[in-house]
C-alpha cells in the first residue's frame, strides 16, 4: 500500500487513479476543475472505495510517496509542477514523480533535472491505449528515467498497465510516444483510404474486414475502428485535438533531429481539415472525414 497523489482526473487520469484506489493504495486526487475531482470521488464512493481530494496540487502531493500526473500539454504540466508554487517544490525528498502526460522530450528532461535538484526521482511515462485502455487497466506505458526511478514507479503503474517498457533515460519515454503517434497517424491514413475504396467498389465492407484483418493489413485500428468508420461513428476514444498536439511534438522533434516525417506532416494537415469541419473532439478515426463520402 502506497500513499499516492494523482494530478489530473480527466478521461484518462480518472480511471487510472481509480485503479490505484481499488488496488488498495491511499489516493489523493487533484483536478483544476473541481467538479471533475468531486465526480471522481463520488463515483468511487458509490463502489465502496474511499479516496480524498485536495484543493491545490501542492496540497495533494505533500508527504506522498508517489505523485502521478496526467494533464493536457507542456504548458499545463509546467504550470502545475514547476515554479515557486509548483507541486514539485512541495514534494518530500525521496519521492518519485511519474508523468503520464504526453509532452515534449525537452520538457521531460527539464522536469527530471528539476526533480534531481530537489532530491526526487522522475519517470516520464506517456501511455497508449486510449480511454478504453485506461478504463480497462490495460495501458501500454513507455518510460524514461533512471533504474531507481523505474523500480519505485513500476509497482504503482502495474495497477493500470498491460505493458511497461523502460526505454532509456529522461525524455526517452516521450520520444517513444512521438514515434507511437507517427505510426498511428500513418495507419489511420491508409485505413481511411481503404474504407473509402471498399465503399466505392460496392463490396460488403464487413466481409472485407473479415478477409483482410486476418492478413498483413491487420492492425489494432482496423480491428477496433473499421466498422465505426464505415458507420460514421466517431464519438469515443482519443480526440483529434490531442492527436494534433502530439503530432506537433513529433514533427518538432523530427525537425530538431533531422528526421524527415512527410507522411505525418500530411496527415496532420488532413486532421486540420477535419478540425475546421467541427471534428476537434471526435476520435482520431474521424480522419476519414477529410475524404469525400461514397454514396452507395
Amino acid at each position: 500500500m502506497t500513499n499516492i497523489a494523482f494530478l489530473g482526473l480527466g478521461v484518462m487520469g480518472a480511471p487510472m487513479a481509480g485503479h490505484l484506489a481499488r488496488a488498495g493504495h491511499i489516493v489523493t486526487g487533484y483536478n483544476r476543475t473541481t467538479t471533475r475531482a468531486e465526480a471522481w470521488q463520488q463515483g468511487l464512493a458509490d463502489e465502496g472505495v474511499e479516496v480524498v481530494t485536495a484543493a491545490t496540487a501542492a496540497e495533494a502531493v505533500a508527504d506522498k510517496d508517489v505523485v502521478l500526473a496526467c494533464l493536457g500539454n507542456d504548458d499545463d504540466l509546467a504550470h502545475v509542477m514547476l515554479g515557486a508554487d509548483g507541486a514539485l517544490s512541495a514534494m518530500r525528498k525521496g519521492a518519485v514523480f511519474v508523468d503520464h502526460t504526453t509532452v515534449s522530450p525537452a520538457l521531460a528532461r527539464c522536469i527530471a533535472e528539476t526533480c534531481q535538484n530537489h532530491g526526487l526521482l522522475a519517470v516520464d511515462a506517456p501511455v497508449s491505449g486510449g480511454q478504453a485502455g485506461a478504463q480497462n487497466g490495460k495501458l501500454a506505458i513507455m518510460c524514461g528515467g533512471s533504474d531507481a526511478a523505474m523500480a519505485a514507479a513500476t509497482p504503482v503503474m502495474e495497477a493500470y498497465a498491460a505493458r511497461i517498457v523502460h526505454i532509456g533515460g529522461a525524455g526517452a519515454g516521450q520520444a517513444c510516444k512521438a514515434v507511437n503517434q507517427v505510426c498511428i497517424a500513418g495507419v489511420l491514413a491508409g485505413l481511411s483510404e481503404g474504407v473509402r475504396l471498399a465503399q466505392a467498389t460496392g463490396v460488403d465492407t464487413d466481409k472485407v474486414l473479415e478477409a483482410i484483418s486476418g492478413g498483413a493489413a491487420q492492425s489494432w485500428q482496423m480491428e477496433n475502428r473499421w466498422q465505426t468508420m464505415v458507420q460514421g461513428e466517431f464519438d469515443f476514444g482519443f480526440a483529434i485535438d490531442w492527436m494534433r498536439k502530439d503530432l506537433a511534438i513529433a514533427l518538432a522533434e523530427g525537425k530538431a533531429k533531422g528526421a524527415s516525417l512527410p507522411v505525418a506532416a500530411l496527415v496532420d494537415q488532413f486532421y486540420a481539415q477535419v478540425q475546421a469541419a467541427g471534428g476537434s473532439r471526435q476520435d482520431t478515426s474521424a480522419l476519414i472525414r477529410h475524404l469525400p463520402e461514397i454514396k452507395q
